[in-house]
This record gives C-alpha cells, structure tokens and sequence, in this order.
C-alpha cells in the first residue's frame, strides 16, 4: 500500500529573542499547512541563532527539560488547530545533561517522545561537543496521523546506518532539521551537492 504524504520544511534567519523566534515558526507553520502541507518540519535549534560557532557557556541557560520546553508547549495547540504533524528541534536539558534533541508532535498537539541526536560534530564553527552528549535514545521512528515518520538530526545524515535504522523500523519518509549552510573554515569549500545528497538518505562522509 501507499500513500501520499504532504510534507514542507522551513527555511529562514533567527535571533536572539525565543518569542519572536516562536512566533516567526508558527506564521510559517501557518503558511506550510494552508498550501496542503501535513508534516511540517522547522529548523534545527530554531529557538535562537546556531550557536555552537564558538563555546560560551552563557548558552546552557537556554536548555529546558523536553516536555516543558518552550517551543513544545507553543507548538503543541498550533499543531492541534492546524491538524499537522510537527518535529520539534530543541536544546534540551535532562539534569545535569545537554543534548539536541527533537520532540515528536502528533497532529493532535500530543508530544509523541523525544530524540536524541546521536552524531555530535565538534570542528571550525561547529562546537557541538562542547554542549551536547551524544544522544541515548537511538533511532526513533513515529506513527503520526500523516504517516510513519522518521527524524535524525542533521550531522545525523552523514551516517548510513541512520537513515537505514530508521527505514528498517518502517519510516515512510525520513526528516533531518538542520541549522548550517556553510564551511566556515573554508570559504572555498562548497558542500552543497554532497548535502542534498544526504538529504536523499545517502552517506556523504567521504566528500572530501
């Protein structure tokens, strides 16, 4: 059997302000789900600017436990009212630990589990082992109302064994919210292509 499933992903800057970062996704969200879109996938850590460019501990203040998160509890009645499926990117607190992590919400606001990003990358302008642990949930598919959906975390992508997990389980589609563009190390480095390729569900590890 198959089916079709609508899906959009959103594209655009953030700043420091949560609420205004909040308000900017659900404007979008709005926008995705009146042009048919079902699941509706928001950037990586949307609820500030990417910043893991450098390590700064003020940016720990920032995490919150997943179920009480801000962008979950804001997200959650618009996913309700709208009757769409969400993958929710947050940077959570669970104790004393740190991951990026994604929070499921079903198409009745229901937040379904949390994942944990299992690949951490640490290099120039990518310091993500200085505020992540590497996730302990393993790879998670989800059974929403809009199909069977599978999310990694966007260095996720690199990694066969990712996408492969998550088909084995049963995904029907498989999402990766992600925050970066560029090689800041390299202005000369363009790893554009290699990226959509991996968006396909291909390893792009060898690109250099």
């Amino acid at each position: 059997m198959t089916r079709a499933i609508t899906v959009a992903a959103l594209q655009t800057s953030y700043g420091e302000d949560l609420q205004a970062n909040i308000d900017k996704t659900i404007d979008l969200i709005r926008e995705a789900a009146d042009r048919g879109a079902q699941v509706i996938l928001p950037s990586e850590l949307f609820q500030g600017p990417y910043f893991c460019v450098s390590q700064e501990e003020k940016w720990f203040a920032t995490a919150h436990p997943w179920r009480e998160h801000p962008c979950v509890t804001a997200l959650q009645p618009v996913a309700a009212e709208l009757g769409v499926a969400i993958p929710v990117s947050i940077f959570e607190r669970e104790g004393p630990h740190y991951f990026n992590s994604m929070v499921m919400l079903d198409a009745d606001g229901s937040a379904l589990g949390v994942y944990r990003k299992s690949h951490i990358p640490d290099g120039p302008g990518y310091q993500e082992k200085y505020y992540f642990r590497p996730g302990d949930t393993g790879f998670k598919v989800w059974n929403t109302r809009h199909g069977r959906i599978g999310v990694g975390i966007c260095w996720d992508q690199w990694y066969p064994e990712t996408a492969r997990a998550m088909m084995l389980q049963g995904a029907e589609v498989l999402f990766y919210p992600t925050a970066i563009g560029s090689e800041p190390h390299d202005k000369e480095l363009d790893t554009a292509d290699p990226w959509r390729r991996a968006m396909q569900g291909h390893a792009v590890s060898n690109v250099v």
